[in-house]
């Protein structure tokens, strides 16, 4: 009976997370195709490409206009709107633009004499602009189970790189560690 309730868990291990996935799919494809009032299967994911396509192509063809002039000036008279839209621009480039923000997965030691050490990316390498001297780096680390994180200066001595994929790296700590990392 033991043998048979471990199988039993083992197959809900497998099939909970595919059908979950499945359905989460398919309800996006039903919902996205009700907005418009066509009847053919996937026009609505279509067009929502197309729109967003669109989108960043008119956003790429209007960035030295006038209009993004008068955007980023109203911006500078709410500073906290500013400070939000310019961390969005730059978490979404991180994510999908030419500069990767988290091509380096790192492993940090968290004191001089301890055994602790935290998983993250460095950011960024040069800190002459901060004005912070020495073998200093920043380093991202992100939360677990959550879209945050928080940034330390921290001493390359007590860097190591690790050596996958940052997006597996990534994976891993959202997860909590329960992600498998494949070698």
């Amino acid at each position: 009976m033991k043998k048979f309730i471990n199988y039993f868990l083992q197959g809900l291990l497998y099939i909970v997370p595919i059908s979950v996935t499945l359905y989460v799919v398919y309800w996006t494809f039903i919902k996205i195709d009700g907005i418009l009032p066509f009847q053919f299967p996937g026009l609505g994911l279509i067009a929502i490409i197309a729109l967003i396509t669109f989108i960043g192509f008119a956003g790429s063809a209007i960035i030295a206009s006038p209009i993004n002039s008068f955007f980023q000036g109203l911006l500078k008279k709410a500073p906290l709107l500013q400070t939000i839209y310019t961390s969005m621009k730059d978490l979404m480039r991180t994510f999908v633009g030419k500069k990767k923000g988290f091509d380096q997965a790192v492993l940090i030691k968290l004191y001089e004499n301890s055994t602790i050490e935290r998983i993250g990316f460095i950011t960024n390498e040069d800190l002459n602009s901060l004005g912070i001297k020495g073998e200093k780096v920043l380093v991202y680390l992100p939360h677990s189970y959550a879209f945050s994180g928080q940034l330390f200066v921290v001493e390359k001595s007590y860097i190591t790189p690790i050596d996958k994929s940052s997006s597996e790296i990534m994976k891993l700590i959202v997860s909590g560690g329960v992600t498998e990392i494949e070698n």
